[in-house]
């Protein structure tokens, strides 16, 4: 089945491509995917990737029509992901990114089946859930790099008992973005210390330094480079679409701090969940709530990033299709309204509606609520997540 996905998304990747490319290079520029490639080619140049005024020229060389440049935001260690579109031009850059975003959610997605489901294939209605969870479309038509987050991610969950240097290095790529995740990465270091899981945190280290290493190599003062862009970005003074950002707006208009309250809130309540489970902590089990939870009170995010959280949509899918006959009508029919909110976020999406509007902010509300409402369903006596061998994790 996933290698028939695979051919039916590159056939009709091929088949825009092919029959709309003249409208396709011209929106190119329109997408998040130019910041990458604009990084990337400075990079190659040996240039400061940063610096909005060479970004802007060079956006603008592709078509790019805004006064303000779009900027790569993420830290130096990330440079890694965007190097290899300096080679090409933005068009190719561009498809280049598709294509791998693409075989990202196939990967994550059957990956997670293979950790969550429990038949050799999985049926056609998760494939469904999967494929359209809104996140996923609008991370494609934005071309932004979170399916990249994803697939770190994924790859931890699967190989962390057996490659556990493996499963560190992957983290690489989720840590692109590390503000996102915020309480996983707590959990992750209490853990880790206590369970003494030296080789993953070796491999975190050796993919850290060697993706650092790479960016110092193409530009030695990235980090300097960084700090002065987020001085001038002035991210303080923005209003980020995201659930804290909206809360800011509405009550603590003029305290930017006030956008990082609900994850210090988050903190408290990631070391209790941790504590109280550490005994038979299962990253299987227990990390999906972790993402939820993260994304929920991350002070800086975007619907696109929220593809992350595949896992546990997929993972409370599975709950909710397993006790399908067991469910009574006001289950079903709650399981229903989070179908239809779903696609309500598709048909915003449909209608071009920018992210930036703050029209998207629920949806993290939305996620949450189907989350804890399946493991409601999955298991109504005990909201602990235990598995049912009671046993630590390797």
């Amino acid at each position: 089945m996933a290698g028939i996905i695979v051919l039916v998304l590159a056939a009709t990747v091929a088949y825009t491509v092919a029959s709309r490319s003249g409208s396709v290079r011209h929106n190119v520029s329109n997408r998040d995917s130019i910041a990458y490639w604009a990084a990337g080619k400075l990079l190659v140049r040996g240039e400061n990737p940063y610096n909005s005024v060479r970004v802007l020229e060079m956006e603008r060389s592709q078509g790019y029509s805004e006064t303000k440049p779009l900027v790569l935001r993420t830290p130096p260690w990330s440079l890694f992901l965007v190097i290899p579109l300096g080679l090409t031009n933005a068009f190719a850059a561009w498809t280049a990114w598709i294509a791998l975003s693409l075989v990202a959610i196939v990967v994550s997605v059957r990956l997670c089946w293979k950790m969550y489901g429990t038949d050799t294939r999985a049926p056609a209605i998760l494939l469904v859930v999967a494929y359209l969870f809104a996140p996923i479309p609008a991370c494609l038509v934005a071309g932004q790099m979170g399916l990249a987050l994803l697939l770190g991610i994924v790859l931890f969950l699967w190989a962390h008992r057996t490659h556990p240097f493996f499963a560190g290095m992957a983290l690489i790529l989720p840590f692109a973005k590390p503000h996102l995740l915020a309480l996983f990465w707590v959990v992750l270091m209490l853990w880790g210390a206590k369970e003494k899981q030296w080789r993953l945190m070796a491999g975190v280290i050796v993919a850290f330094m060697m993706a650092t290493g790479l960016a110092v190599i193409f530009d030695p003062g990235n980090f300097q480079h960084y700090r002065s862009m987020l001085h001038e970005a002035s991210i303080g003074h923005e209003f980020i679409p995201a659930f804290s950002g909206v809360i800011r707006l509405v009550f603590f208009r003029r305290l930017f701090w006030m956008q990082f309250a609900p994850m210090a809130i988050g903190f408290f309540w990631a070391c209790w969940f941790y504590w109280k489970r550490r005994v038979w902590w299962n990253w299987h089990e227990h990390g999906p709530a972790l993402l939820v939870v993260s994304i929920l009170t991350a002070p800086y995010a975007w619907l696109t990033d929220e593809v992350v959280l595949i896992p546990a949509i997929l993972q409370a899918a599975i709950w909710a299709y397993q006790r399908r006959r067991q469910l009574a009508v006001k289950s079903k029919f709650a399981v229903s309204i989070f179908a239809a909110l779903n696609l309500v976020l598709l048909l915003i999406l449909n209608a071009k509606v920018p992210f930036a509007t703050g029209i998207y902010f629920w949806s993290s509300l939305v996620w949450f609520g189907w989350y804890f409402y399946a493991l409601r369903i999955h298991s109504p006596r005990s909201a602990s997540i235990q598995p049912a061998s009671g046993t630590a994790e390797e």
